[in-house]
């Protein structure tokens, strides 16, 4: 493998339920702890982040709900596919992230999972909760710039 393609990120998979009920407010990057048969399940791609959050119980932070497929070659080496995960993260982090989360009421959400130099990595968001008024005004924003783009290719091809 050349080292081009080595230092590039590689992304798995997009939360993208997370961007449209939460605002981003910091985001960080965490490893993450996985078995074998795990890491060769991501890197087929079946990984679903839709549904997951993130916890921090006795100073480490584990992912929840976070759903990697069985790999199908794995057999009695594959684990339980919704189980909790830990995130590798500095301690100094993981504290910082503790006292703002219960200061503020803020939570945390993996946005992303992407291999980094042949390493996963996860994505964690610093999020706070959108409101229903707050979500249809991006639903609107973005219907809008569609609009306009769809316009603009329609000019462009006259």
């Amino acid at each position: 493998m050349s080292e081009k393609k080595k230092d590039e990120l590689q992304t798995v998979a997009r939360n993208k339920k997370a961007y449209h009920d939460y605002f981003v407010l910091e985001s960080f990057e965490a490893g993450i702890e996985l078995f074998g048969t795990e890491v060769k399940s991501v890197r087929q791609g079946k990984v679903n982040l839709k549904d997951a959050w993130c916890s921090i119980e006795d100073g480490e932070i584990y992912v929840n709900g976070m759903h990697i497929s069985p790999y199908e070659f794995g057999n009695i080496f594959n684990r339980d596919p919704m189980r909790k995960r830990r995130l590798l993260m500095h301690k100094r982090e993981i504290n910082r992230l503790y006292g703002t989360i219960k200061q503020q009421g803020l939570t945390l959400i993996p946005l992303s999972a992407y291999f980094n130099r042949g390493r996963l990595k996860v994505q964690v968001g610093l999020c706070k909760g959108k409101k229903n008024y707050d979500k249809r005004e991006s639903i609107a924003r973005k219907d809008a710039e569609r609009e306009a783009a769809r316009e603009l290719r329609a000019r462009n091809n006259y």
